[in-house]
């Protein structure tokens, strides 16, 4: 298999009337190529349910052209591109190697895919070059025939044909791209609304099978005259969706965000593992801000198992991060500050870590338990849990849940505040615990007021940019406690192989500097924090 590769191209759509203009002098091109023709035919799989489809996924074994082969295009963060994995054709036409299903694991979930669609395609390729002979883009107009299977015995084959433009980069940036955009445009081309060719085939189908978001809940009945208010007054029923359909909206975009995730970790992605815990951690605030909306008998198994997966994948990401900062500190470190072979053993000790970190990530995205876990947040979005205030007005069950999850900071502030009065020097370990405690609780706090905002508006806005600001200095507070168990660590490392350890004593100092500076940024930092809460409960 080969390495996932970033794929960003833009494709398009026009009448057979539409020809493509010259493009030569747009964006620094300064000559357009003959256009190659290629005939392509490709096998798409898939599960019946669509899974992979369903996912903005592809998955197919195509003849013809310059890269035969077998092909998963995944999606990424970045809109506009994909992630493309592949592996040779082989001698089997319908059997899915190994090396372009394990990626989507996750998705499969133990289930075959089969052939679901054929596609035809009639390919031109014009290449795009700058005045250096360099390929800046490819634009392949296409001429596509597709075929979808029968999704149930007798039922007839659905042939659609159609035609189409893509532009993808090769040595190109993305401002070529919005010049070649333009341009397209203003020759009569579209930008084309569908994610790839395999959906349009089976437009029908997936429109079938497509789970629908769940009908929304009726808010509670007030009663005629409405509820009283301050003084005595009647107030008028607060418009607005109710208070389960904004949570499950939510929590919908959250699980495709751990999906994805998912993926990245598998595809070696740097930032799988980041965004993966990040996926977890706001699940896990959102099913526990909103217990008045989800049944927490359902949910909190759910959060447990949310913290499993999440403490997994810690090992993954921390020591990286750790040891990445200590070679930077040591980098920037006078020259005869720097005794012994410091910099090789943080570099030797850093790909050793990194190697651990991700087997243990792919052992624990391999257990079945995280498999059971994601049917669950299926099952979840699928058959929700309501519970007593699901009904109940978006914005007043919001407001609570922010103000229940600002309450809960400012009482983790107080405490790491007292435990700072007893005595600093004496009670480190402590006041460092008191103030990680603080830390995840503005997470509760930015993740909820992200969930209120699109209701709340700039209130609970402003409460997310602040808690961004704690996360920010508290994070690196924590960060120094792991960067100072790397320096013991590494100095008795150190002492093992006869080396001097003065250097490893001196990034220790610097790193209990950096703590104290951070502990000093946060409580400057508080008064401001304490004012963003009051506002947003109040919005």
């Amino acid at each position: 298999m080969s390495s996932g590769q970033l794929e960003v191209e833009r494709k398009f759509e026009a009448g057979p009337e539409v020809v493509l203009p010259d493009l030569t002098g747009t964006g620094g091109i300064a000559a357009v190529g003959d256009a190659a023709t290629h005939e392509l035919d490709a096998t798409y799989f898939d599960t019946p349910d669509l899974r992979l489809a369903r996912a903005r996924i592809t998955l197919r074994r195509r003849t013809g052209g310059t890269d035969a082969g077998w092909h998963l295009k995944l999606p990424t963060a970045v809109a506009g591109t994909r992630r493309e994995v592949h592996a040779p054709l082989g001698t089997r036409r319908t059997v899915v190697p190994r090396a372009v299903t394990e990626p989507v694991t996750a998705v499969l979930r133990g289930v075959r895919p089969e052939p679901v669609a054929t596609l035809q395609t009639t390919r031109l390729v014009t290449e795009l070059r700058d005045g250096e002979g360099r390929v800046l883009a490819e634009v392949a107009a296409d001429t596509v025939t597709g075929t979808a299977s029968a999704p149930d015995p007798g039922s007839p084959a659905e042939v659609t044909t159609w035609r189409e433009l893509e532009v993808e980069l090769v040595d190109g940036d993305v401002a070529l791209l919005d010049e070649v955009t333009a341009a397209l445009v203003a020759a009569g081309f579209r930008l084309s609304d569908s994610p790839s060719k395999l959906s349009r085939v089976l437009a029908g189908r997936l429109a079938a099978l497509t789970p629908q978001a769940p009908s929304p809940v009726a808010p509670a009945t007030p009663a005629p005259e409405g509820k009283k208010g301050k003084k005595g007054r009647r107030k008028a029923a607060e418009p607005g969706p109710a208070a389960a359909d904004v949570v499950l909206g939510a929590l919908r975009r959250q699980v495709e965000a751990l999906q994805v995730a998912d993926i990245g970790v598998r595809t070696g992605d740097p930032e799988g593992v980041h965004d993966l815990r990040v996926a977890c951690r706001r699940l896990r605030s959102i099913l526990a801000a909103f217990r008045p909306v989800l049944d927490r008998t359902a949910t909190d198994p759910l959060r447990d198992e949310l913290q499993w997966i999440g403490s997994a994948l810690s090992g993954a990401r921390d020591g990286e991060v750790a040891l990445e900062h200590l070679r930077a500190v040591v980098a920037a470190q006078p020259v005869e500050l720097v005794r012994g072979p410091v910099s090789a053993r943080l570099r030797s000790t850093e790909v050793a870590d990194v190697e651990r970190g991700r087997k243990a990530a792919i052992r624990a995205l391999s257990d079945r338990r995280h498999l059971a876990l994601l049917d669950a947040l299926d099952g979840l979005l699928t058959d929700p849990p309501l519970a007593e205030a699901a009904g109940e007005p978006a914005r007043t069950v919001l407001a609570d849940a922010v103000k229940r999850a600002g309450k809960r900071l400012t009482a983790r502030i107080d405490e790491a505040r007292e435990r700072e009065a007893v005595d600093p020097g004496a009670h480190q370990d402590a006041t460092e615990h008191a103030l990680h405690e603080a830390r995840k609780a503005a997470k509760r706090v930015r993740y909820t007021a992200e969930v209120a905002a699109p209701v709340l508006g700039a209130p609970a806005e402003a409460l997310v940019t602040c808690m961004k600001q704690v996360q920010d200095v508290l994070g690196e507070a924590q960060d120094t406690v792991v960067t100072r168990q790397w320096c013991l660590r590494l100095a008795a490392a150190a002492v093992g192989a006869g080396e001097d350890t003065f250097t490893y004593g001196r990034l220790h100092g610097l790193e209990e500097a950096r703590a104290e500076h951070a502990d000093q940024a946060f409580w400057a930092l508080e008064p401001t924090l304490r004012a963003a809460v009051k506002a947003a409960v109040k919005a």
